[in-house]
């Protein structure tokens, strides 16, 4: 921790120090001020902190306020299939079959760790996109 926050953190808070976003106006400067860091070439250490401070108070104050609805596998990979101009067919690779891939899009099967796997590799997306959520996590949230 710096000694500076140690010492006084209030009075460091005073003199401009970044702080929890409370508005939209805020929002925006932070937002502003993070493009401009991120499109340094080399980036001191301070400025390298200061990136992650404001993602990270960037990332808290959208979190509250535009929370993204969780997705079920299911909507995720029709979604994939959607956008991509897929079919089922250009599925068969990462579920076996066709049937298989028919099967899960229609409710009746879940995925394999296996087809997870695959799935994440062809679309580059994490795994958590694929695995529903657990009870307890979606009462959690």
């Amino acid at each position: 921790m710096s000694t500076a926050l140690a010492n006084n953190p209030a009075k460091m808070i005073e003199k401009g120090a970044p702080r929890i976003i409370r508005n939209e106006a805020e929002l925006e400067a932070y937002t502003e001020a993070l493009f401009k860091l991120s499109a340094l070439e080399h980036p001191s250490p301070s400025e390298i902190d200061a990136a992650e401070l404001l993602t990270l108070l960037i990332e808290r104050y959208e979190d509250e306020h535009y929370p993204i609805a969780d997705s079920d596998p299911v909507s995720v990979v029709k979604y994939l299939i959607k956008k991509g101009g897929l079919t089922q067919r250009s599925l068969v690779p990462e579920f076996g079959t066709e049937s298989a891939v028919s099967m899960f899009l229609s409710g009746q099967r879940s995925l394999t760790l296996e087809q997870v796997k695959k799935l994440c590799a062809r679309f580059k997306l994490d795994a958590s996109v694929f695995l529903p959520l657990a009870v307890g996590a979606k009462a959690s949230k």
